[in-house]
């Protein structure tokens, strides 16, 4: 038998790292890039002015951090597909969108602020049926009318009970762009990549046959918050 002695503090030490300084999303490196050449320029130019450039090219970089996160890995719960604050927990119609207006759903919002990181989830395992695009306008993501009049995208995941779950991703005041790396007809793992949304948004999750677990004005955790159980 051969033993592996792992020192403990270089554990810990990688473990802080990590969390001081996350990986990124692809997205943001050039993003990245133009930050700190702006933040050259402006520090050539004044000192004061290149700490602001400094300040806003660290913003850029936590914007874009895509951290690890445990997933439960249970099929009788949703985990939440996106970080951020509950703004709504209602029963609806379903988005016809997907054809599914004439069915009833409990719907659960989550508004994510500049701050929040915005790498999207599946908050089930199971298989992408479709995908829709809807090209829209630029409320702010928290008003009701975002859900219907905004640029947003849906997924529509079959569960492993067979359940319609649906995804919106929805752009916001700021977001300007969707990113959608999943596609139709996919296997997905509960807590899997699915997207992310640039500069400030809101993910909505279409779900029948479960229960919530969470509450208006609650903070969500992407892959990890327990949205609603069977």
């Amino acid at each position: 038998m051969v033993y592996i002695h792992i020192n403990p503090k270089l554990a810990i030490s990688r473990i802080m790292f990590s969390k001081i300084l996350p990986k990124i999303h692809t997205e943001g490196y050039k993003f990245l890039v133009i930050a700190a050449l702006i933040t050259i320029i402006l520090l050539i130019i004044n000192n004061f002015l290149g700490l602001i450039g400094l300040l806003l090219t660290i913003w850029v970089y936590y914007f874009f951090r895509d951290p690890d996160r445990t997933i439960i890995g249970d099929d009788n719960y949703l985990v939440s597909p996106a970080d951020g604050e509950v703004i709504k927990v209602e029963e609806v119609d379903g988005p016809k969108e997907v054809g599914l207006e004439n069915k009833k759903f409990k719907k659960i919002s989550i508004f994510m602020n500049v701050f929040d990181c915005h790498v999207n989830r599946t908050p089930c395992s199971g298989t992408v049926e479709d995908i829709m695009y809807k090209p829209g306008k630029f409320f702010n993501a928290s008003l009701d009318k975002a859900s219907e009049e905004n640029e947003r995208n849906y997924y529509k995941i079959k569960d492993k009970h067979g359940n319609d779950i649906i995804v919106v991703q929805i752009a916001g005041l700021v977001a300007r762009r969707i990113v959608c790396e999943t596609d139709k007809n996919q296997e997905l793992n509960q807590g899997d990549r699915i997207g992310m949304i640039r500069f400030g948004s809101r993910a909505d999750v279409y779900y029948e046959n479960y229960e919530p677990l969470v509450k208006v004005g609650q903070t969500a955790i992407s892959g990890e918050t327990l949205l609603a159980k069977k």
